[in-house]
């Protein structure tokens, strides 16, 4: 297996924006790092189940995935205009029961984001399977593939903890850029 090619396409795809990260964003700029913890704990959680699930049942998704992929654009892309909305319209003078940072949401939020979906569908047997098929090596491979995805939820978090000042005091043009990520985000899976 090519270690750097392998490195390389993990890293680019968890480290740059999309969907989950940039809610983690949002959520440590409107609720706080222990809240936004609290939804990358869920979100790991689930990156790595979607992985096992993945490399379990790789050659039954890939007979289903045409079917698989059209019902998760769809939803995914309803989903992610909606957190885009919610993100655009969060407005921190007011109360409001903001249930986003959940780990709940967070785990939920990686079976509705086609590019955790992709990625998990792509990575084992893209790098993994071709070379590995022993159950403790490729159950090695899914850990690292999820410690690599909590590492850079766990850079989202740092990166609005560090710039939480900042963030606050621009928060409409925050959020006007983050809502506009996202709503790329969705769209962009139709093309």
């Amino acid at each position: 297996m090519d270690i750097t090619s392998f490195l390389m396409y993990c890293i680019i795809i968890t480290f740059t924006p999309g969907p989950t990260n940039i809610v983690i964003l949002s959520t440590v700029h409107h609720l706080g790092a222990k809240k936004a913890m609290e939804y990358t704990y869920g979100a790991t959680i689930a990156f790595g189940f979607l992985l096992a699930i993945s490399a379990m049942l790789n050659t039954l998704l890939l007979t289903i995935i045409p079917k698989i992929l059209i019902v998760m654009q769809i939803i995914g892309s309803f989903y992610m205009m909606y957190l885009a909305y919610q993100i655009y319209k969060a407005d921190k003078s007011k109360p409001t029961v903001n249930q986003s940072g959940t780990f709940q949401s967070g785990f939920l939020m990686q079976f509705l984001n086609p590019k955790v979906v992709l990625f998990t569908m792509t990575v084992i047997p893209s790098f993994i399977l071709p070379h590995y098929t022993a159950m403790n090596a490729v159950t090695i491979s899914v850990l690292a593939i999820t410690l690599i995805g909590f590492l850079a939820f766990l850079t989202w978090v740092l990166f609005g903890t560090i710039f939480k000042q900042f963030l606050q005091n621009h928060s409409k043009i925050v959020n006007v850029i983050m809502a506009i990520f996202l709503a790329y985000s969705a769209v962009m899976i139709w093309m």
